[in-house]
Parts: structure tokens; C-alpha cells; sequence
């Protein structure tokens, strides 16, 4: 993972803001016959960022422009890609419509925003762009009927290293945000994408999932129960947004993958797992009952989790795993969801393994 930058971070735009400023200048240069410098617009919340076009061209009737996509301090896989807008002249009658170009993907399951056979353009930035059009016609006296084409260059590749293979979403990436700002090093869209993965896995009718910590423990968890790859969730540090959302968004069967020291968390309470916001209390830890009463000061001065676990051995493994389920379970308040978890060595091998 990135290192958060010292001192204030920099906000960002998303896809969406960016297709949404091309979008504009396109349609600027298919409405006057000359193309804008820069050009500003309105998102969802009020503010009025102002964008400078990469590249532009035109032909026919046809306009295409170009944002660079800045994400301010985010560590996001979509910084500095550029984001392209096609806007096409589209018989009376028509209205909006929206088309993936190279780079921006195509939905084939159920579950997302947006259904399948459409492309994956979310709906604020279509109802943003759509925002553009129309103010835009009515002030030049134009019927805004146009066809819109969002492409990303490279973003086959990007998508590759995003949730959307798994989601469903082939060719690309997606062309997302809610409020058109990137907010740095926050958790909301991992978090959104974990909702995501869940919302696909239950449309799909699967009854078992698994939230894992990384990829050994996922990998594990798969090849043990079987499961495609749409049942699995990138759960990461984000455990109590996992839950939460499971609490009101039910899957009959849950499983969390992960590591001993992150579990260890989880048992002990803690819904964010990452190192820099909760952290393992060895006191607590060392009198847990699987611990000897002659380990005990040994544990509380480990440290770390592992060094823990590799005084006492599985007894302790498998003590951390029934605590953390039973931490799950109160998470979900009541819910009717079978969870179980598994604890899971770096080598891959698991350590310990609840019952639902």
C-alpha cells in the first residue's frame, strides 16, 4: 500500500467528474465550432471544479476530449489515466445514450447499478453528463440528442487490478464516483466495493461466501470450499463493513479468512483490522484459556501476534477463531448468517477452522 503523504492530502476527481467534463467540451465544440480552454462544472454537491482538455479532435459530426484524471494523494489505480469523451450528434428523438469504448467495461452480471449488456458508467456520472447535455441544448437551442462513448486509455489493463473481473465487469474499467471527489486515503471505496461484491454475490443466488484479509488467505479459502471467484470478498482490514452490510443484505453462509494476528483483532473486538488503527493486546491475549498459566507472561510480552501463536500453537488458533466468530455474530445483530472463520498460516496452511 501506498505511504499516506505527510502534512494536508489533496483531493481528487473521479472518472465520473472527468468523462463529465469531456463530455462537456465535446458537446461545446459539436454546439459553437471551437473548443473551450478549460472548462468547469457542477457536481453533485455544489462545487464547480475547473478541468484543462488533454487532447481534443473532430470530425463530422463527432467531438472527442480528454482529461487527465487527477486523484489527488489517493492511491488510486485510475491517477493521471486519461479519460475520454465521444459525443456524437444522435438522430431527433433519441436522447442520451451511453457506450463503452476501449477501456471502459461492459456489466454481465446482476447485482451492480447498472444491469447487465450496459456499459459499466454508473449512475451519477450518467445522470451528470446527461446534466451537461441538457443545459447545454437548451442554452444553444439544440435538441440534445447525442450518443455518448467514455473510453480510458489502458483500462483493460487497470481494470485488472480492481474488484472488476470478479464483479462481472468485462473489458475495462468503470466509470464511477457518487460525489465527484476523490477523498484521499479514505476507506469508502473499498468499503463500496466490498457492498458491491456482495450485492453481486447475492443476486447470482449464492448461499456461501468468504471475506478474506489477503490473498493467501483467500486463495486458501477458495481452493477449501470451491467457490468461484464472484464468492469471494476482498474483505481486507474492513471487517465491520462487511458485516454491517451483511447484517441488512443477508448471505445464508459467510466465511473470514485470515491471518492470526488480524483474527486476533477481529476476537478482540476491533472492526478495522489495519495495523495503523487497532493493534493486538497481548495482555488480553495471554489470558485467553488455551494459554497455560506458565505462558502466560510469555504472551503478554510477545511481540507479535505470530510469535504469540508460535509459543502456544493451534490450541491457541483455534480459540482466537471461535472468539472472532462469536465478535461476527454481534456485529450482525442477530441476523440469520451461518459465519465461521478460518485462521490461516502465511504458508498458506489453515490453522484452525470454526463450525458455523
Amino acid at each position: 500500500m501506498a505511504r499516506k503523504p505527510d502534512g494536508p492530502l489533496r483531493t481528487g476527481f473521479t472518472t465520473g467528474a472527468c468523462a463529465t467534463a469531456g463530455v462537456k467540451a465535446a458537446y461545446l465544440r459539436l454546439l459553437t465550432s471551437a473548443w473551450p480552454k478549460q472548462v468547469q462544472i457542477t457536481l453533485p454537491r455544489g462545487e464547480t471544479p475547473i478541468f484543462t482538455l488533454h487532447t481534443t479532435s473532430f470530425a463530422d459530426d463527432e467531438a472527442t476530449a480528454s482529461i487527465i484524471k487527477d486523484a489527488g494523494d489517493d492511491p488510486d489505480v485510475t491517477h493521471q489515466a486519461e479519460i475520454i469523451a465521444t459525443v456524437a450528434l444522435a438522430p431527433a428523438g433519441n436522447g442520451v445514450s451511453f457506450h463503452a469504448g476501449t477501456g471502459v467495461g461492459m456489466v454481465t452480471k446482476p447485482g451492480l447499478p447498472i444491469p447487465p449488456g450496459e456499459p459499466a458508467i454508473n449512475p451519477v456520472p450518467r445522470q451528470m453528463m446527461s446534466g451537461v447535455i441538457r443545459d447545454l441544448a437548451a442554452e444553444h437551442g439544440a435538441s440534445g440528442d447525442v450518443r455518448i462513448t467514455i473510453s480510458v486509455t489502458g483500462g483493460e489493463e487497470l481494470a485488472a487490478k480492481t474488484w472488476n473481473p470478479r464483479l462481472g465487469i468485462e473489458g475495462g474499467l468503470s466509470i464511477l464516483g457518487t460525489t465527484g471527489i476523490v477523498r484521499p486515503f479514505s476507506c469508502a471505496a473499498w468499503i463500496a466495493s466490498i457492498h458491491r461484491g456482495i450485492d453481486v454475490a447475492r443476486a447470482a443466488g449464492l448461499d456461501h461466501v468468504v471475506g478474506s484479509t489477503g490473498a493467501t488467505s483467500e486463495m486458501t479459502a477458495q481452493r477449501h470450499y470451491t467457490l468461484p471467484d464472484h464468492a469471494m470478498l476482498d474483505m481486507g482490514d474492513f471487517a465491520g463493513g462487511m458485516l454491517k452490510y451483511l447484517a441488512k443484505n443477508q448471505i445464508p453462509r459467510v466465511t473470514i479468512a485470515g491471518g492470526f494476528g488480524k483474527l486476533t483483532k477481529l476476537a478482540q473486538g476491533a472492526v478495522d483490522l489495519h495495523s495503523g488503527r487497532s493493534q493486538v493486546d497481548f495482555a488480553t491475549l495471554s489470558n485467553c484459556a488455551a494459554v497455560p498459566s506458565a505462558d502466560r507472561a510469555k504472551v503478554a510480552a510477545s511481540n507479535t501476534a505470530q510469535e504469540a501463536l508460535t509459543i502456544i500453537g493451534p490450541a491457541l488458533a483455534d480459540e482466537i477463531a471461535h472468539t472472532a466468530r462469536d465478535k461476527a455474530h454481534a456485529l450482525v445483530r442477530g441476523a440469520e448468517i451461518d459465519i465461521q472463520v478460518m485462521v490461516i498460516a502465511r504458508d498458506g496452511i489453515i490453522l484452525a477452522e470454526t463450525s458455523g
